[in-house]
């Protein structure tokens, strides 16, 4: 038996978001935007190293599993992380995977 305080449909969520986070660029994409602040695809794409498209992809992918938000202001879409406490997450992931 589970004892949770989560219904099944936070439970879904959470694993979607967790899914979503689960792969080597989108954790790259994630440890770029921590800093809280808001960034263009081209900075993204930039300083991960990959091309618009695939930036894009990702950037898709965790806005979709509510990650990320996006803004636009004009031409340009600002991604950001949608709950402070993911940087946590990212954290513990960054130490676990340096140990």
């Amino acid at each position: 038996m589970i004892i949770t305080n989560l219904t099944v449909e936070q439970l879904e969520k959470a694993a979607g978001m967790l899914k979503a986070i689960a792969h080597p660029m989108r954790i790259a994409i994630l440890n770029f935007l921590e800093s809280g602040d808001k960034k263009t695809v081209t900075q993204i794409y930039e300083s991960v190293g990959i091309e618009q498209s695939t930036a894009s992809h990702h950037l898709g992918i965790l806005r979709d599993k509510g990650v990320l938000t996006v803004t636009r202001e004009g031409k340009n879409a600002f991604y950001c992380i949608r709950h402070t406490k993911l940087s946590t997450l990212i954290d513990c992931i960054n130490s676990c995977a340096c140990d």
